[in-house]
């Protein structure tokens, strides 16, 4: 199983990104899949999850309205739209796929883990 984020980089406060996860190697549409994220020196932290079949999403409170997360079933490849954002936003951001919706955001029931993807949010 592989699971590829990229679409990071160096933005500017307010700034846009789309990150990309592709995934490879299992039934895609099968998991809920999301995305978390680690600034330096602080802990992994839960930023959104979509369930399989894209009628669910939840986002961390520091994100809700400013990210929006999205999958192609098709093309086995999840999205992350950061809008709006703050240095605060700075970390590497790496996606997960697993089969527990409900305990997703504590990384409960998660089965593959991404490499991640640099974003780096200056002021």
């Amino acid at each position: 199983v592989q699971l590829q984020a990229s679409g990071g980089g160096l933005v500017q406060a307010g700034g846009s990104l789309r990150l990309s996860c592709a995934a490879s190697g299992l039934t895609f549409s099968r998991y809920h899949m999301g995305w978390f994220r680690q600034a330096p020196g602080k802990e992994r932290e839960f930023v959104a999850v979509i369930n399989w079949s894209r009628g669910s999403t939840d986002y961390a409170g520091s994100v809700k309205g400013r990210f929006t997360i999205s999958r192609d079933n098709a093309k086995n490849t999840l999205y992350l739209q950061l809008n709006s954002l703050k240095p605060e936003d700075t970390a590497v951001y790496s996606c997960a796929a697993g089969v527990a919706y409900s305990d997703f955001r504590k990384a409960n029931g998660i089965d593959h883990w991404g490499k991640g993807t640099q974003v780096t949010v200056s002021s």
